[in-house]
This record gives structure tokens, C-alpha cells and sequence, in this order.
């Protein structure tokens, strides 16, 4: 599939981690969504119903991340990319969950985990 539609930098405050402050404190987490999917039909009769609503789709991704917490940001991202691969048009989603605050006792950017799923 050549074509995708990113979403980038989406932001929410989870409680997610294996420590008691993650669940108790919470902190912000930074999702990326790259979705592939055909967009011609879209295109062709310049019709939202026939591709992604990235706005609704923000709004589902933040609130899995505000939602149930997990102990691993892996198994965040699988719910994430479960959500994205909720529409029938997504044949393939690539999700990537940053934890900028991890409880980490050395300076660091950022932990990213990176997941690719197929529509089974």
C-alpha cells in the first residue's frame, strides 16, 4: 500500500508504567500513527467516508491513553494500533508510543516503542 495518512505528536496523560508513582502521579505520553490505506476512492469524489477521519481518530487514541492503565507502553501501543486497524479501510497501521518522563536515573530524549500491524 503506497499511500498513508500520519498523525503526529498527539499528546495525553496516562497512567501507565510498572512503578506505583506512574499509576498514582500519571505523566504525558506522545503518540505517532502512520495508517496505510488506499485514499483514491476518497480522492476521486473528495469523500470523507471513504477514508480516515483523523480527528475522530485522535480522539479514540487519547482516550485509550487517558483510559485503563498497562504496565508496558508495548501493550499500550497494541491497543493503539487495535484501534487503528478498527476501521476496515486500514490494511496496515505503525504505531509509536513516546514515554519522555520514563523513571529513568540518567539524562535521556525519549523511550519509544514501535509497533507495525497488519489487518489479520
Amino acid at each position: 500500500m503506497s499511500d498513508s495518512i500520519s498523525l503526529l505528536g498527539l499528546r495525553a496523560r496516562g497512567r501507565h508504567g510498572c512503578l506505583p508513582a506512574e499509576r498514582e502521579l500519571g505523566q504525558e505520553f506522545v503518540v505517532d500513527v502512520t495508517l496505510f490505506l488506499d485514499t483514491a476512492p476518497a480522492a476521486a469524489g473528495d469523500d470523507l467516508s471513504k477514508t480516515v477521519d483523523y480527528g475522530e481518530l485522535a480522539l479514540r487514541l487519547s482516550a485509550i491513553v487517558e483510559g485503563e492503565p498497562v504496565d508496558l507502553i508495548e501493550t499500550l501501543a497494541r491497543r493503539l494500533a487495535d484501534a487503528c486497524l478498527a476501521s476496515e479501510l486500514v490494511e496496515e497501521a505503525e504505531v509509536k508510543v513516546h514515554k519522555p518522563a520514563a523513571p529513568i536515573p540518567l539524562p535521556f530524549d525519549d523511550v519509544v516503542v514501535t509497533i507495525r500491524r497488519r489487518r489479520e
